[in-house]
């Protein structure tokens, strides 16, 4: 019971964070001109780590399903957990640094 309740507190805490990051940003392009260095810096940062986090959960996905194939079930907050865990990870520390 306590693997759901993780499961739904990272889900949770992922939208609560995604939404903060979001609304950094969106006042950064607000305030900031696209072409300066910084904005650059930032929008360049935001789409690699979209994409090493979409590898890496992709690469857990592919884990999970090729260890259910080979009869190594795991339960789907387990799975849930790893699938989340890069984005989770990511969507921390970009609210943390965007915050400062």
């Amino acid at each position: 019971m306590m693997g759901i309740y993780s499961a739904g507190m990272m889900a949770l805490e992922l939208w609560s964070t995604s939404l903060s990051t979001i609304a950094q940003r969106q006042h950064l392009w607000q305030t900031q001109p696209f072409f300066s260095p910084s904005m650059m810096l930032e929008n360049q940062r935001m789409v690699t780590e979209k994409i090493e986090a979409s590898v890496e959960a992709s690469l857990a996905m592919q884990k999970a399903f090729f260890g259910a194939l080979n009869g190594r079930y795991a339960p789907w907050w387990v799975t849930s957990q790893q699938a989340l865990s890069p984005y989770h990870r990511r969507s921390r520390a970009n609210s943390r640094r965007l915050s400062r």
